[in-house]
């Protein structure tokens, strides 16, 4: 029912076929490497099952996290497998939509130690029970993840939510880039 009602952010989004994907891919890639920085957030819509229980749960059309690195090209992120290190190639190989969100606790000074922070996590148990409120300690999910490499420069002043969604990050930074603003561009000039 929930499905016919149209209540759903999405329910499914289905990579473009072949050549498409590669240039929707390419060109999103090229917008981050233009717009992103260390220890910015990339926030996107995938294409996995799991996107889909993630955006259609929370009802908004982002589903993942990862923390951005511009020297190496890669992203920290925490999957049901753990706190992992992909590139971002391969990250962005696997969105539809992509946000470059800059945290507002992120500075220059900063970036390279909250990369940092995200590396050394890596290989840490992903936190299925804090998805849904019951944090476990030394766990993370992915805006979790995301939030917690900045809490040395919190002000004392924040206030989260018990579970965070990724779509809900933007309220945590300001929005750099926005896929989508791109392909709404297109398909009005078109």
């Amino acid at each position: 029912a929930l499905l016919l009602s149209g209540c759903l952010a999405r329910p499914w989004v289905r990579p473009a076929a072949g050549e498409d994907r590669a240039l929707q891919s390419q060109a999103i890639e090229q917008a981050v490497l233009a717009t992103a920085s260390t220890g910015d957030w990339l926030v996107i819509r995938g294409y996995h099952a799991t996107d889909t229980l993630v955006a259609n749960a929370t009802g908004i059309p982002l589903s993942h996290v990862g923390i951005y690195n511009g020297d190496l090209r890669m992203v920290i992120g925490a999957e049901g497998d753990g706190v992992q290190r992909e590139s971002l190639t391969h990250f962005i190989a696997r969105a539809d939509r992509v946000l470059v969100v800059r945290p507002r606790w992120r500075s220059d000074g900063n970036a390279s130690q909250a990369w940092a922070a995200a590396e050394a996590l890596v290989g840490r148990d992903y936190d299925f029970l804090g998805t849904v409120g019951f944090n476990q300690p030394n766990r993370y999910y992915c805006s979790e993840l995301a939030l917690h490499i900045y809490r040395p420069w919190w002000r004392g002043t924040e206030r989260f939510p018990k579970v965070i969604k990724p779509g809900e990050l933007y309220l945590f930074g300001q929005v750099l880039y926005d896929s989508l603003d791109r392909e709404e561009r297109d398909d009005a000039a078109s």
